[in-house]
């Protein structure tokens, strides 16, 4: 049960200045903020042990002007990243919290490379779909899994307390709003009271939450969730309770290249430096360079709810710099064949119709015809044989809708007056990617749940010292 309690006083058991509910990168990122302000920090994770939606990403930052992207000469600028992710949304996000992220995210990298010493580079071989500019900045082992291990260890480093296994159940709050803790109840079914002077909700959104998902989502309820169990949404259930603003609630990450059955991600990289998507049928029925997170509901649209990714030995290649990719691999995902009526015999499509899918595609590179769905396609980038297929389906990954936060990460009021001492980061706080799946940018996610996260910890932890 989600509630909020509304109370007086709470007889605690533990007394913290900052509570953090969620352990993921948004959390982590907040307690390591909050430290730095001299502030008591609890993170409750309710899993037992740290990972979030983080965990099951590429663990992907998008970030423009980080001291990682000048020293690999990589010209970028704060404005050309807002634009493109006002362009990617149709401008339907909020142009000040954009412009917030956008600003921060460099400087939230750069502490953490300068005084984490968590290593950060810039992939620079390929582009992902709406960014200008190479700016995806990534720990060495490339996925989310790698960034969580680096941030724990910080953490860990710091005067700070992770409890695992601990589920916040109720956010107690007096008569006038202000959070004074939260009760949490443990594996073995007792409870404990938490008295905490501000509370950070870094639990992430409600992907897993199939009522949520049906009521906001519809297009999603039955498709395939890729994200982590503990995203139910409390946030969302207590920002109702406690009358806060939501927004967005439609918006969501989706992508359209999860193995089947497998349920391993499929880099996108692949489709972005010359593969293809094709149905049962053998035909292509996208712009595959759209974007994965709208793909989602393309691949959803095909008979039996599956798509086939083609590619081929350069892309492969690409592909096992990728630690996701390898594990698709192992697992017996890959199709391979030296012609391609053998692929399409493999894989279950006609061979004549897929031989004139490929063909197009040629025609397309050549500038002998224009592909019907707009896609630009690279005439050195022509797929060539052996090939492969990998069997997909799309999937929902998390909700990028929540509540609305002001400059501070400070929920807020529907008339924009915000809450003294309750902050939302990451899942939990209204993403940059507008009310619709199309609007979502790659990297995201991971952007706001980093930005937020440093501004939430340091606002909180300054607004506990100053309730001291």
């Amino acid at each position: 049960m989600t509630r909020v309690v509304r109370s007086s006083e709470i007889k605690a058991d533990i007394e913290v200045d900052c509570l953090i509910i969620g352990g993921g990168a948004a959390g982590l990122t907040a307690a390591l903020a909050a430290s730095e302000t001299g502030a008591t920090v609890l993170v409750a994770e309710r899993e037992n042990q740290l990972s979030g939606s983080t965990a099951l990403s590429s663990g992907l930052i998008p970030a423009a002007g980080t001291k990682i992207q000048k020293k690999q000469s990589i010209a970028d600028s704060e404005d050309i990243f807002f634009a493109d992710i006002m362009t990617k949304n149709k401008k339907t996000s909020d142009f000040e919290h954009v412009k917030k992220i956008v600003n921060q995210i460099p400087k939230t990298i750069d502490w953490l490379s300068d005084k984490y010493e968590i290593t950060f580079h810039v992939l620079d071989n390929f582009l992902y779909p709406g960014h200008t500019n190479h700016r995806m900045h990534t720990v060495p082992e490339k996925t989310g899994v790698g960034l969580i291990h680096r941030l724990e260890t910080a953490v860990l480093k710091q005067d700070v307390t992770v409890a695992t296994g601990v589920q916040v159940s109720d956010l107690v709050v007096d008569e006038t709003n202000k959070a004074i803790g939260a009760i949490c109840l443990r594996p073995d079914g007792t409870s404990e009271h938490i008295a905490a002077a501000a509370i950070i909700l870094a639990c992430n959104g409600y992907g897993a939450n199939p009522d949520l998902i049906a009521e906001y989502i519809p297009e999603m309820k039955d498709a395939l969730y890729f994200g982590h169990p503990g995203n139910q949404g409390e946030a969302i259930l207590w920002g109702k309770a406690l009358g806060a603003e939501l927004l967005h609630l439609s918006g969501y990450q989706g992508h359209g290249s999860v193995a089947h059955p497998h349920g391993i991600l499929v880099t996108w990289a692949l489709m972005m430096e010359g593969g293809i998507q094709i149905n049962r049928k053998g035909e292509r029925f996208s712009n595959e360079h759209h974007g994965y997170s709208e793909q989602a509901v393309s691949v959803l649209g095909q008979d039996g709810k599956i798509s086939f990714n083609i590619f081929d030995e350069r892309l492969a290649i690409l592909g096992r710099g990728f630690d996701d990719f390898n594990k698709a691999e192992e697992s017996g995902a890959l199709i391979k064949a030296d012609s391609i009526v053998e692929l399409a015999n493999k894989i279950g499509v006609d061979p004549s119709t897929f031989h004139k899918t490929l063909a197009a595609c040629d025609e397309y590179a050549g500038g002998d015809k224009i592909d019907p769905f707009g896609r630009t396609f690279d005439p050195s980038k022509r797929l060539a044989a052996p090939y492969y297929a990998v069997k997909v389906t799309g999937a929902l990954f998390h909700t990028q809708g929540g509540l609305r936060v002001n400059r501070d990460a400070q929920i807020c009021h529907p008339n924009g007056v915000p809450f003294e001492n309750i902050f939302a980061c990451g899942g939990a706080a209204c993403g940059v990617s507008g009310p619709d799946v199309s609007g979502y940018l790659s990297g995201n996610g991971l952007l706001t749940a980093l930005s937020l996260g440093e501004i939430a910890g340091n606002k909180a932890g300054k607004t506990t010292s100053k309730s001291n």
